[in-house]
């Protein structure tokens, strides 16, 4: 497939069973993507070319372990499609294990690789199966990572594991929609006490900073208010460390587009990621807007819209 002859843009969405593919692939489907879902890698490219005959509408493909055997030969087909001209974005969803065990708890769907599975490289570990055939629920999980691991290192990683679908179904939009440049950098805030985002590239931690939760009157405020906003910038360590957080992410921007990556996300975490981590991502998102793409996320805060 030539530049020419490919569609406006695929959107590749893979990543670890119940971590939200469903989800994401429906808000990508409202966004105006024609989504396929399962398609077996060796008919990703004639799948591409039919398309193009068809229409030029955006495409969304989901691709998991269920593809079995063909998982190996993805990533080079991937770039071989990149180097034909052909714009692929990779987006991998993942989330802990205990969330994906709840997950799977609640609603009483199998894992897929729960059973053995007929494919070539499914079938290594036959000592986790059970004599029935059966695998445990965290083994297969396990196995999943091991089987993606691959896909996942290139490709946008996007953590579910504290997402409502709602958010996941904005944070979807968001990031097919930031176009028109190389790299896109995403500051997210959190908040430590519900765990670390494991679609972080970049993890700052601001909690030993003055915190505005202890002041009565900042309490039920957030980092993106004007009183809250005006007593982080009287502190002097607050701006300290911002100017070495900008210093450093300008520093290695240009090898981070040097190297082509789509998408780099800085983690901002505070205790609660309500204030001083909210703050630190407006702030820094502000300061390089005039320089790259750049999203905005607050884990915490976008949860209680």
């Amino acid at each position: 497939m030539s530049e020419a002859a490919s569609p406006r843009e695929v959107v590749l969405v893979t990543g670890i069973s119940g971590s939200g593919k469903s989800v994401a692939l429906h808000a990508l489907e409202d966004a105006g993507f024609f989504c396929v879902d399962n398609l077996p890698p060796e008919l990703l490219r004639e799948f591409l070319r039919v398309e193009h005959a068809r229409s030029e509408r955006r495409v969304a493909i989901a691709v998991d372990a269920r593809s079995g055997g063909s998982l190996p030969h993805l990533l080079q087909l991937l770039e071989e499609l990149r180097g034909e001209g052909v714009l692929i974005r990779s987006v991998f969803l993942d989330s802990n294990t205990d969330t994906l065990v709840r997950r799977f708890s609640e609603t009483r769907r199998l894992h897929p690789l729960t059973q053995e599975v007929p494919h070539n490289g499914l079938s290594r570990r036959k000592d986790d199966l059970s004599p029935f055939g059966h695998r445990a629920l965290v083994d297969a999980i396990e196995l999943e990572r091991e089987l993606l691991s691959e896909l996942r290192e290139v490709s946008t990683v996007v953590d579910t594991s504290q997402l409502r679908p709602g958010q996941l179904r904005a944070w979807m939009r968001d990031l097919v929609g930031a176009t028109g440049s190389r790299l896109t950098l995403v500051f997210e805030s959190f908040a430590f006490k519900h765990g670390v985002p494991l679609d972080a590239d970049y993890v700052f931690d601001v909690r030993m900073l003055p915190n505005p939760y202890y002041i009565r009157e900042l309490r039920p405020q957030t980092g993106r208010d004007e009183p809250v906003i005006r007593y982080l910038e009287e502190q002097p360590e607050v701006g300290e460390m911002l100017s070495q957080i900008e210093v450093f992410l300008a520093r290695w921007l240009p090898a981070f587009e040097d190297d082509q990556r789509s998408y780099l996300t800085v983690a901002i975490g505070c205790t609660g990621g309500q204030h001083r981590s909210v703050y630190f991502v407006e702030t820094l998102a502000r300061r390089f807007t005039a320089r790259v793409v750049t999203l905005v996320r607050h884990r915490e805060l976008d949860a209680k819209d």
